[in-house]
């Protein structure tokens, strides 16, 4: 319950306790030394049940702890029974005395209270006893601190709503020292607003324990659920990245620097994305699936390169030869062909071949053709590009029309003005002797 004292927001705070006592004799000890030693525990070693139920009394009296004032007052006059018609100039003067201390004392103890802003009415107080009683009778014994109890359990779940809103705010999962941060700074503060708003101040050791033991509740659903969200966060990546492994493994135009941006890429992701209490779990998985994706890819890298080399050694070879009969570049071809076919295999081992520099200096011109940041020749749209470009419907007519040309040419160009390639070509014409210039 939310008091005003003074205008002030403070925590509702027990009634002070005034022990009024009036006694005529003014020696020995004073009324607060009296009243300190009425609330101390009695011994009881040997278990008496009586004494118990009085030192719960005490113990329920004491929770009030400094709140507990003694006031005594001497005998207004000797003859009781005419007290009550007596004038205040007839009675003892120094009973008026001290009754005019005790009001100003009650008067410093007592303060208007507020209650939401509205100062505290009927129907308000009528609600308060309600609790009261409600209080009183759960308990064996009525006792102040089962009141306490009571009056804290609505300031306890807004202490844990208020610790709940401020977790909320993270979005999981996260890593497991930040989300300690959050839970320790959240706890703070709801422990901040308990102390300044439960019933009484320094007395609620019960509702303090049961407000950390909820947030331990609360604290370990959070945990579970960041551990949930990053298991299924790293999961997802880790799937994806097994299978851009698994595609690059079969690319068409094995390259190894497009395997390794891959890789690279792979490995970046996982790091940025992957967070929370399973990151560790699966960056070991991570690294042991790259491995030997990686491994796997080397073994057969330098084979299908070998065997690519092979089939554009042919290619070359066969342009040169019947396309545009240009004997130099067959040659080459033939050349590479056998070197690559029969002299590894009598001189090297395959694996030596992959050692050797020249090995080296193809391989690099092999991955500055296949593969850069620009031209990428084994994706998928680049050869949809291709097929694109040579199904046109302006690519047929132009085909047709340089075949034509290239066919025109070579019939009848060059017998109007014969052969004037700078390089040696093939010649279909067979020269005859009718030819040749006549000799003498």
């Amino acid at each position: 319950m939310e008091i005003r004292v003074k205008g002030q927001d403070v925590a509702f705070e027990p009634a002070k306790l005034l022990w009024l006592i009036q006694r005529d004799f003014l020696q020995g000890k004073s009324v607060q030394e009296m009243v300190n030693e009425a609330l101390r525990r009695i011994p009881n070693n040997n278990g008496d049940r009586n004494i118990d139920q009085v030192n719960q009394i005490r113990d329920s009296l004491a929770i009030m702890g400094d709140n507990s004032t003694a006031f005594s007052l001497p005998q207004p006059h000797l003859q009781r029974t005419k007290l009550c018609d007596m004038k205040d100039n007839e009675l003892d003067q120094l009973y008026v005395k001290r009754r005019e201390q005790l009001k100003k004392l009650v008067a410093t103890i007592i303060h208007p209270k507020v209650v939401q802003g509205k100062p505290l009415n009927g129907k308000d107080f009528v609600a308060f006893l309600e609790q009261i009683l409600e209080a009183l009778n759960k308990g064996e014994i009525p006792s102040t601190g089962s009141i306490v109890e009571v009056f804290n359990k609505v300031i306890l779940d807004r202490c844990l709503k208020l610790y709940s809103q401020q977790m909320d705010i993270l979005r999981l999962p996260i890593q497991e020292n930040r989300l300690q941060e959050v839970h320790e700074e959240s706890k703070a503060d709801a422990k901040k607003l308990f102390d300044q708003q439960h019933f009484g101040r320094h007395h609620a050791e019960r509702s303090v324990l049961k407000l950390d033991d909820e947030i331990q509740k609360v604290y370990r659903t959070f945990l579970l659920a960041n551990e949930y969200h990053s298991s299924k966060l790293c999961e997802a990546r880790y799937t994806e990245c097994e299978d851009k492994m698994d595609h690059l493994q079969v690319m068409r135009l094995p390259s190894m620097a497009k395997f390794n941006a891959g890789f690279l890429q792979c490995d970046q992701t996982f790091e940025r994305d992957c967070v929370g209490p399973s990151k560790e779990t699966y960056k070991q998985k991570m690294m042991k699936m790259l491995g030997k994706s990686r491994s796997l890819f080397i073994k057969d890298y330098n084979q299908r390169l070998s065997n690519w080399l092979v089939t554009f050694s042919l290619i070359v070879a066969i342009v040169g030869r019947f396309i545009i009969k240009f004997i130099l570049l067959e040659i080459s071809g033939w050349l590479m062909f056998i070197f690559l076919e029969t002299y590894t295999r009598m001189f090297w081992s395959s694996e030596s071949l992959y050692y050797n520099p020249a090995w080296h200096i193809i391989v690099s011109t092999w991955e500055t053709i296949v593969y850069s940041p620009i031209l990428d020749l084994d994706r998928q749209d680049f050869l949809q590009f291709l097929v694109t470009i040579s199904t046109d419907i302006w690519a047929i007519p132009i085909g047709i029309l340089l075949l034509v040309l290239l066919v025109y040419w070579r019939c009848y160009g060059r017998r109007k003005h014969g052969s004037r390639s700078l390089l040696p070509l093939y010649n279909s014409r067979q020269k005859t002797g009718s030819n040749r210039p006549r000799t003498d």
